[in-house]
């Protein structure tokens, strides 16, 4: 197994972050190594949480919303190659629950289905590697 947080709750940690002004976010990416996993998962490097929370203090906030919303479409993208089924995140889903979204809640409801998606991709990504690393009679057994 590669990814090790397959079952992470989105909803928590977004009404966490929103009421905490993103902080919350600038020690759970690195100390959760979240930031290394949406790394892995896309396969290429993104600019670090913390940089674009401080490019998002003179932008009023929207440099890291749609940062995540990038993200978040590369997400999509990527678990539609895996097959994985949806619902997905989306670039349209994080900024309209973030900007349009029900107060206190909009937030909320975008990361959990980001961290919905990313849960799912994960768990195809170990499948997949629990797969090419068994041996030919482990193969035969899985369904």
């Amino acid at each position: 197994m590669r990814f090790r947080h397959t079952n992470r709750h989105g909803f928590l940690i977004g009404f966490i972050d929103f009421f905490t002004a993103g902080i919350f976010l600038l020690f759970y990416m690195p100390l959760s190594g979240l930031q290394d996993e949406i790394e892995e998962v896309l396969g290429h490097r993104v600019l670090p949480y913390r940089k674009a929370y401080l490019l998002g203090i003179p932008t009023l906030f929207a440099y890291p919303l749609i940062w995540m919303a990038r993200i978040c479409q590369e997400l999509k993208d990527r678990a539609i190659a895996l097959g994985v089924d949806g619902p997905y995140t989306s670039w349209r889903h994080m900024v309209g629950w973030n900007t349009l979204g029900l107060p206190l809640m909009g937030p909320a409801v975008a990361t959990h289905r980001f961290f919905n998606t990313l849960n799912r991709v994960e768990a195809e990504l170990n499948r997949r590697t629990a797969g090419e690393t068994a041996g030919p009679a482990e193969r035969r057994a899985q369904p």
